[in-house]
């Protein structure tokens, strides 16, 4: 087990390091900057008041899709996409991976569990909202996804950066239009969100790779 975890490819392509930290420390500065300024803050003013009117309230169809989109955020959809992902990846013999797609996402969720009381940003008048919790975790598995594929198909780095970003983007935007139209988040916790996983997950596969080298 310790053979196929060293020798198993890394979890974060050595191609993408440079970038993807460079894009970790922007994502964390976004997250700080929109923490401070939403900071016990429930209005909605700025990008808020221009985008939620827009998306809040979605009439069926577009509600059931929304409210499929938002079980993958749910802790029994999320654990079958995790699940799942991580399977494809041991099937694969991609050990570091299937390691990361549990890391990270538990890492980002950790992340956004313990910024929410921090920042103290309320929703309808109760309910914690920034960051959203759905829209990174939504966000770190389709970096994680992106990951892999950069690695399996050995691209280079501008293509490798326009797969994780350009997947990380796609699914950042349908959770986060889904918890807004839902009126679970305001638009910017979703933007909180997707910059928490952009954050969090090149660290934890970095972490990953630390530690599997080492053993």
């Amino acid at each position: 087990m310790r053979q196929l975890v060293r020798t198993a490819p890394a979890a974060l392509p050595a191609v993408l390091r440079a970038p993807l930290a460079m894009t970790a420390a922007l994502a964390t500065a976004i997250l700080v900057a929109l923490g401070i300024l939403h900071f016990r803050d429930s209005g909605l003013t700025g990008i808020d008041a221009a985008l939620l009117p827009s998306i809040y309230g979605v009439e069926p169809p577009w509600r059931y899709v929304a409210l499929v989109v938002d079980f993958g955020g749910e802790p029994v959809g999320s654990v079958i996409l995790i699940a799942l992902l991580s399977g494809v990846c041991w099937l694969a013999r991609r050990v570091r991976t299937a390691v990361l797609t549990v890391a990270g996402v538990v890492v980002t969720v950790a992340l956004t569990t313990v910024l929410k009381p921090l920042v103290g940003r309320t929703i309808h008048g109760e309910f914690l909202s920034y960051p959203s919790g759905h829209t990174a975790l939504a966000t770190a598995l389709a970096l994680i996804i992106a990951l892999l594929l950069t690695e399996r198909w050995g691209l280079g780095r501008a293509a490798a950066m326009a797969v994780v970003l350009g997947l990380a983007l796609v699914a950042g935007l349908v959770m986060g239009w889904a918890e807004v139209a839902l009126g679970a988040h305001y638009p910017t916790d979703a933007v909180g969100g997707f910059c928490a996983a952009l954050a969090a997950v090149p660290a934890t596969a970095w972490v990953v790779d630390r530690v599997a080298d080492r053993l």
